[in-house]
Parts: structure tokens; sequence; C-alpha cells
């Protein structure tokens, strides 16, 4: 909202927001409100991560769409390619490297040296899911890294199966865990980290939120900087630009955040090797 000031548009003098809310596991109320945003004719559907972006797809092919915080928008259906995006879909990618998640687990590794039995905690509703096996990135990282144990994956679909699925880490003896993005997730952060410090588990997070909110160690791009990019895209769209030819712009801007208090109450030592890679510590 910033970034829009900033660009001359003042909420209740030149635009209007319908904002609608419900986390991104309800998959019926995300489609009965994109549905009912149609129905409005807005002039711009502003969704967040991928459940939010296949439902407004779905319920529109006209209405232009913005997405912030899509990893894989290709594999999720939404758009042709980063360059030429097609359709009436655009926005800001969450996209950061090749094997992202083997990079977590190499961080986490490299934070944790005696990490055996690592877990990946997952939402399988989020679409990504469905194109992306992060698993298969694992095992050629494992060997590298000489973790012994197969990445067991935790699946969350509710608010309610995150203390079932940390309960399921401590009955594996999993030693660390890795959390990557999901809406479910960011809204729950506060839980998550909550639970992971009553198992003991060594965590490492997509974004600095999770860390704010007591997580260990996140690695990821910087949310503030991409939502300040949705709002060059909005601006760009109701200005009259066709979003199937707007390039979808990856993040550039990454972050190593580590909670050293956390830390603490772990009993957790950070190498120096880490520490000295931060860009930001939480004292």
């Amino acid at each position: 909202m910033q970034g829009l000031r900033e660009r001359g548009w003042i909420e209740g003098q030149n635009f209007i927001v319908e904002r609608r809310c419900c986390w991104a596991g309800n998959i019926d109320k995300l489609n009965e409100f994109m549905a009912e945003l149609v129905r409005l004719k807005v002039d711009l559907l502003l969704v967040g991560g991928p459940q939010e972006a296949v439902a407004a797809k779905k319920a529109t092919s006209t209405i232009p769409i913005v997405f912030l915080g899509v990893a894989y928008p290709v594999e999720a259906g939404l758009i042709e390619s980063f360059a030429h995006p097609g359709g009436n879909v655009t926005g800001a990618s969450l996209y950061v490297i090749e094997g992202y998640t083997g990079k977590l687990l190499e961080l986490l590794k490299e934070t944790v040296p005696s990490l055996t039995r690592p877990a990946h905690l997952i939402n399988p509703t989020n679409p990504i899911w469905e194109k992306v096996d992060a698993r298969q990135n694992f095992a050629e990282i494992s060997r590298t890294l000489k973790i012994t144990g197969p990445v067991q994956i935790l699946e969350a679909r509710t608010p309610g199966d995150l203390a079932k699925a940390f309960a399921t880490a401590t009955r594996q003896r999993v030693d660390g865990l890795l959390v990557t993005g999901d809406a479910l997730f960011s809204s729950e952060r506060k839980t998550i980290g909550d639970l992971a410090l009553t198992h003991r588990l060594p965590s490492i997070f997509p974004t600095r939120e999770y860390v704010g909110a007591g997580g260990l160690m996140c690695y990821g791009a910087d949310f503030l900087s991409l939502y300040r990019l949705g709002a060059v895209y909005v601006d760009k769209v109701l200005r009259g630009a066709n979003p199937g030819d707007t390039p979808i712009e990856r993040p550039t801007k990454f972050e190593l955040v580590i909670n050293l208090k956390t830390a603490k109450a772990l009993g957790l030592t950070i190498p120096q090797s880490v520490l000295i890679r931060a860009d930001h510590i939480i004292e």
C-alpha cells in the first residue's frame, strides 16, 4: 500500500480495495471469494500464494491477476513463461534458485553438524507439490552432506495438523526441520516456532517473518522488497499494461537471518562460519 501511494494511488480517493481473507487451505472459501469478486467486476485481482492465484485464474480469464509469492508459477499452470506470461496473469515470483530446498538443508546441516534425521514440513494442498517434488533434490545432497537418514516428509493441511506433525517428528527421532513457503505456515508462524522450540527442533524457514516469531533461522527472499515490487505491477496494470506481456520478476535480494535467542533456548551454538554470512542477527 505504501508503494502504491508513492505512485499516486490513494485508497478512498482514486481507487477502492475489496478485501477478502481466508487461510489458503480453505479452497472452497477461496473459490467462493474469487467468484464473488468477479461478480463485482473488479478491475484487478491481487493475490498471494499459489492456492489463491490458482483460484483466481480458475474464476476469470479476463480480469487481470497480479500474484505475489508464487515460487513456481509455470509449474502451477499460472503462466507460460517468466518472459511471456500470456493470458491475464503476471506478478512477482518467489522463485529463488534451482535446488532451493537443498540449499536450506545445506545451511541447516552447517548450523547443526550433528544433523542426521531431518524432516520437511509441507502442505499437500499447495498446488506446487503436485508439480515440484522437493524430495528429488534431497537424495543427492544428503549423500554429499553425509546425512544418513532419509528426509522425512511431514504434512499439515490445516492449523490443527501442525501439532500432530511435530508429534510425528518426535516419534521418528527427527533432529532438524525445513519449512518451505506456504500461506498456511506463514499465518501460523508463531505456532510453528513455538512447536519447534517445544520439540527442541532446530528449524530453517523461507522468510524472516518466521524468525521474528521465534524460528531459528531463515534464508530466502526479502518480502518487504517483494511486496513493494507488487505495487509496481498493480500500477502498470491499472494504467493499461497487458498482464500477458508483462514479464515476471524474480527476487534479487535474499537474506540469511538468525535468532540467537532461539539458538540459546535450544542449547545450540551457531558456528562462526554461519554467523559471518548472516544479514541480520536477532539477539
